[in-house]
């Protein structure tokens, strides 16, 4: 299944209902003073953009989109699929605009060629291969999980011998409750923390009723990176800063999460080229 397939189906799962809309996040003791507060915190050099953001753009030319993303002002992007260029051509590309790549997307099926994967990686230079889908019929118990982690510890532990750090991406699936547990709370304790990080994406949590902060306090260190991505009212995704999370107020435990790199991603933005400089711009606005 690609990416743009199972996030059409996403779109279809977990509605803000779940968590009551803007109340909801109130309740998750997440403030909602409407479209950043105050100064948000992000270093400027930090802030990096998912390229399934600009997919449509990429299809067309991935050298032009990565001339634009850098023209935005993005020093860092995360990959998912490299329309047909080589390792050697995507990182020549980069070199040439001044930007770095520290993180690709792969999913579970992926690791199956785990060796090509590293491969690319360390030609490109990531230092992240994050796991970002499980399909659905790979997830219908909670012993899945379980059988997840240990593959996602396996496949963790064959990427550290080549330097490489194994990541997991969520979605609000994993925050459904299986036999009476969270299936992301099943992982967590059971994928090795030095083989198997977190990317946390921001939306997804709340989408999925969960705090983002409390999984900071509760398991500190673990989550390198992020999605930043925004949510309107009613619980539809937006370009970052014209919804309502509070993302100065998640960003004050940046520190104890671990966080090094922050990814601007907007899973089907009418316009790409304007939700990833409107981003951006929200982001640096106050810095």
């Amino acid at each position: 299944m690609d990416r743009r397939t199972f996030m059409g189906r996403l779109g279809a799962v977990g509605a803000l209902a779940a968590v009551g809309g803007t109340a909801g996040l109130e309740a998750l003791s997440l403030p909602v003073p409407g479209p950043f507060g105050g100064r948000v915190g992000i270093p400027r050099e930090r802030i990096g953009l998912q390229l399934y953001t600009v997919r449509d753009l990429m299809a067309e030319s991935l050298e032009a989109t990565l001339e634009l993303v850098a023209q935005v002002g993005y020093r860092e992007v995360e990959f998912a699929g490299y329309f047909g260029r080589s390792p050697r051509s995507v990182r020549a590309t980069l070199d040439g605009l001044g930007l770095r790549a520290p993180s690709m997307h792969t999913d579970l099926g992926g690791l199956s060629g785990l060796d090509e994967i590293s491969e690319a990686a360390q030609e490109i230079g990531h230092e992240y291969v994050v796991v970002a889908w499980i399909p659905p019929e790979d997830r219908t118990q909670l012993d899945d999980y379980r059988r997840i982690a240990a593959l996602l510890n396996d496949a963790g532990e064959r990427l550290a011998r080549s330097g490489l750090q194994l990541a997991f991406h969520n979605h609000d699936y994993v925050y459904e409750r299986m036999d009476g547990e969270v299936p992301y709370d099943v992982l967590l304790e059971e994928c090795d923390a030095d083989l198997v990080a977190m990317q946390a994406d921001l939306f997804w949590m709340i989408k999925g009723g969960v705090n983002p902060v409390d999984y900071f306090h509760a398991w500190p260190g673990r989550f390198p990176s992020c999605h930043v991505k925004d949510m309107s009212a009613d619980g539809r995704m937006v370009s970052v800063g014209d919804g309502v999370i509070d993302f100065e107020q998640i960003f004050e435990s940046a520190e104890l999460a671990g966080l090094k790199h922050y990814f601007v991603e907007h899973d089907d933005p009418d316009d790409s080229r304007e939700a990833i400089t409107r981003s951006f711009r929200h982001l640096t606005s106050r810095n």
